[in-house]
């Protein structure tokens, strides 16, 4: 699978997580698939980052956060 593949694969996961309302969920799987091909990945400053948008219950944040990644 190439990068771009799996980053779609990650975000699509994420996002199906989101539309079912589940934040804390979607920022989970985010990170998490993220680290499971070599070319990507996601520090723990980005993951501090959705936190806080599962913190203040910020969908629209979220949704920004996934669809940021690239």
């Amino acid at each position: 699978m190439t990068r771009a593949e799996h980053l779609a694969w990650c975000k699509e996961r994420a996002l199906e997580y989101l539309s079912k309302g589940d934040l804390a969920s979607a920022v989970a799987s985010m990170g998490s698939d993220l680290t499971k091909h070599p070319e990507t990945g996601c520090n723990n400053a980005l993951m501090h980052l959705g936190m806080i948008h599962i913190i203040n219950n910020n969908r629209d944040a979220i949704k920004a956060w996934i669809e940021g990644f690239n």
